[in-house]
Parts: C-alpha cells; structure tokens; sequence
C-alpha cells in the first residue's frame, strides 16, 4: 500500500524497538531492531516534504533524504536506495552512527512540536534491505585506466575515496598499518553501535570491485612516503587522527589510567574473536571495577557503554559542561543512563590519586562563564569545590590529534599546520607535493564519519580531474 506524505500531523514518531537496558547491557550486539516494511513506510510518509530541506542542508553529504523517504513511503525500495547511495558511499553506516539528533533530524522542520522523521532509521533499512536482496553490485567501471592511485588510510574518507576513484576506472591500491580494513570503524565503535559484520561487507564489496588492499603496511616502515609516490600516479593521505589530547594533572602516570582508543580496541578485538591475553586482558577489563571516563564526546560515551558491558561496579562520566553543551550526540547520553551510566555534569579532573594504581580521582565543581568565540561558554572551576569519586579504571576521553606524519612518513618535505594537520589547497585538495592530496581528519582534525566520507568523495574528484589533466598533457605532447 503507498502511503501519503505529510502524515506527522496524525502519526507519531515511532523508532525501531530497542532492547530493554537489562537485556542489551550483558552483550554488544546492536541495541536498535530493524524498521519491518510496514513502520518504515509509515515513519518515512511522516516527512512534510517542505520547499527548504533543512535535514538536507545541514547534512554534510547532501543526501537528497525528501527524496527517498518519500520512495521509501511508496514502496519504491530499489529506487530509494539508488538515490541514498548516489551522495553516500555507506549509507547503512551513517544511518546507524550518525548523531542525527545533532544533524538532520535534529533539523527537521516539524521536529518541535511532531518529534522529527527518524531518518537514520530509515536510511539504515533502505540499505539494509538492498544487501539482504542483492541490489548491490561490484563496481563495473565503464573504461579501465592504467593510472593508479595510492590510499594511506582505510578509514571512512579513504573507503569513499576508492569506492569513487574505482568507479573512475582507476586502479587502486590502499594501505594500512593494522590487520583489517576499516579504520575507526572496526576498532574504535563498539558493536552495539555498529556490528563489525556491516563493515565487513563494505570491504568485501570494494575487493570484489578490484579495489587492493595492504594491510599490515606501515608507511615510514615498509616504504617512505617517497617510494609510494614513485609506485603511483596519485596519492591520497587519510589517515585520520589517533593521538590521544594529553591532560596535565598530578598523578595522571599511574597504573590503570587509559587511552580511551586503546581501551575501545582492545574491547573490540575481543569482540572479533582475537585473544587479548596478559597484562593488556587485565588492563582494559573493567569488570568488578569502578571506572571514570573523563570526556563528553562520542568516544566517551562508546566507552562507559562499553564498560557497563564489561561487568563494571559502576561507571562514572564526569564532563566539565551540562547536558546542554555536551558535544556527543543527545540521544547516546540517554542509551548510557538507561544502562546504569552516571553522568557526574559540570565537573573536572584536579589529581588522580593512588600509590602505584589509581584508587580515585579527585574532581572540581564547574560552572560556566563568558561564551568562547564559539559561542559556548567556557568552563570555569568553583573554588575549594574538590570531591573525591572512586576509581579503579581512568579512562581519557578527551579527542585526538594528528601525529608527526612528516617523521613518521619519512617525508620532512610534507607540509602540516601548526596543529599538526596535513596542509591541502582547498580548491584542490593537494598538499605541497605535487600528485599528494590529503582528505579527512587529517585534514580538518577530529570529527565525524559522515564529514570524513564527504572529504573522501571530494578528494576522489579532485584526484581524477588531476589525473586527467595528466593524460590531456601526453596526449597534446
């Protein structure tokens, strides 16, 4: 049955069923259930189709999403999946990890009084449903070309990027210095916001496209920046971030203080079956402990989430803002205090006490001040405000930063900000060597998935009209 459009003023917003917090927080499976054809068309007719898109506008692909909630409304499946993956290399993913609250559903127009179109569920289903019915294809270029392009990286901007340039007809060959493909996405999100399984087949999709990958690669190690240049026609660097921010605080060198990117992919190697033995087991287990995750992004709250599962006493987020300002996505704070995650506001880290492992961290009362030239106001600590929580298992979450890539590439030619960032002409996406471009984190420093695929997709454009220009040169010569 096709259902009519503009139906949020008579129906509700419904999500898909999540698994009560009792039952989800003993596994890390994925705590949402699909959309059944029947609720996605329904959620899906709830879009007003308004002249001024605002869930488009404010997503940073673009996604045409009018368009394919209202195919989705009809029945027109096939239809709306070519349309989602026509701006979006992995629309399944995004649909799971996106912070829609923050981007196009928290945009929505009828948001306010009608709850907005749950549109990262629908998108999930779309392509959910095209896998489960074989609409997805290997990539069958029109022409092949003997130009090949290097990819350092095989995170979200690095997989957009080869899906595109395979697209191109180009070769492409990606590197990586860990054992699977997939960057952040395999080892820094827990399962049960993305089951490794969805990115797995991603990746099966780009090797049976031709797309070739080295993994166990380490640049700087097994080839110089230089040699992988000589090796092809372009480069692309996108190798994300993955420096932990330093804090400065006494006590912050005792056993038992953790990077929250260490923590995450320990738990996630666990979850694919790999033995994580010795010291590391015992480090990054939280079970029967009292963890702290200091941080209010979304790797925090990948991390208290993560630790509930473990089997921790309790778990603490003390974040040095309100709800209001905290930068993770709304709805993630509220999955976290349905499964026993107590969120300690307005309050930061002063001194990690403990002899030679942390027995507590001592914390300071917050309140804000004068807005930033953000906007948000700064955090300023409450004198003689200090209060002590337990703690066996400290864990940082307090963002990335790049790392030395001229030192670690072995390329003190190559070019970086004074916050580390690969410097690119934004016009096209090159760096200071000539056939090198650079797209996502690295470029524009932490943020999220979606942003990273849109850079990849840029710079997979910029790298073909380069390469064309280059064959447009033999061909006049």
């Amino acid at each position: 049955m096709t259902e009519k459009m503009l139906q949020f003023v008579d129906i509700e917003q419904t999500m898909p069923e999540k698994r009560a917090a009792n039952i989800r927080r003993q596994d890390f499976q994925e705590i949402y259930a699909q959309f059944d054809v029947r609720n996605a068309e329904t959620q899906a007719s709830r879009c007003s189709q308004c002249g001024v898109p605002y869930c488009q506008i404010h997503c940073p692909l673009g996604n045409n999403i009018p368009d394919w909630l209202r195919l989705t409304a009809e029945g027109r499946l096939e239809e709306a999946y070519e349309i989602s993956s026509a701006t979006n290399n992995m629309p399944e993913i995004c649909g799971r990890i996106c912070p829609q609250d923050r981007l196009c559903e928290g945009n929505c127009v009828i948001e306010k009084d009608f709850s907005s179109v749950t549109i990262g569920s629908v998108e999930k289903y779309i392509t959910d449903t095209a896998w489960d019915n074989g609409w997805i294809k290997p990539i069958k270029p029109v022409k092949e070309s003997e130009q090949t392009v290097g990819i350092i990286g095989s995170g979200p901007a690095g997989l957009a990027a080869a899906e595109e340039l395979r697209k191109e007809g180009f070769q492409v060959h990606v590197y990586d210095r860990y054992d699977r493909a997939g960057g952040l996405l395999v080892y820094g999100i827990p399962s049960f916001k993305l089951e490794k399984d969805v990115v797995g087949r991603r990746i099966e999709h780009l090797i049976s496209s031709g797309v070739i990958f080295h993994m166990n690669f380490e640049v700087g190690r097994d080839a110089s920046l230089q040699e992988l240049r000589e090796c092809h026609d372009a480069l692309l660097i996108a190798t994300g971030v993955y420096k932990s921010r330093d804090l400065k605080a006494p006590g912050v060198g005792l056993d038992n203080i953790e990077e929250a990117l260490d923590y995450l992919t320990a738990s996630n190697r666990q979850d694919f079956g790999d033995k994580v033995t010795g010291e590391d087991a015992k480090k990054f287990d939280a079970s029967g402990k009292h963890v702290v995750v200091i941080g209010g992004g979304d790797t925090a709250m990948d991390c208290v989430r993560t630790a509930v599962r473990q089997g921790a006493k309790s778990v603490k987020c003390l974040y040095r803002r309100d709800r209001n300002n905290m930068p993770g996505s709304a709805r993630e704070v509220k999955n976290a205090e349905e499964e026993g995650v107590e969120f300690v506001w307005l309050s930061g880290p002063e001194a990690f006490l403990g002899d030679k492992s942390i027995d507590a961290v001592r914390a300071y009362r917050m309140k804000l001040g004068a807005p930033d030239i953000t906007g948000r106001q700064a955090p300023e600590p409450v004198p003689d405000s200090s209060f002590d929580l337990p703690c066996d298992l400290a864990i940082m979450a307090l963002g990335f930063e790049p790392e030395d890539l001229p030192t670690l590439f072995d390329a003190p030619e190559l070019r970086i900000t004074r916050w580390g960032t690969v410097t690119v002409d934004h016009s096209t996406m090159m760096t200071n060597l000539p056939g090198v471009f650079a797209a996502g984190d690295i470029v524009r420093g932490a943020s999220l998935v979606v942003w990273a695929i849109r850079d990849g997709r840029d710079a997979a454009v910029a790298i073909a009209r380069y390469l064309s220009a280059d064959i447009n040169k033999e061909k006049a010569a």
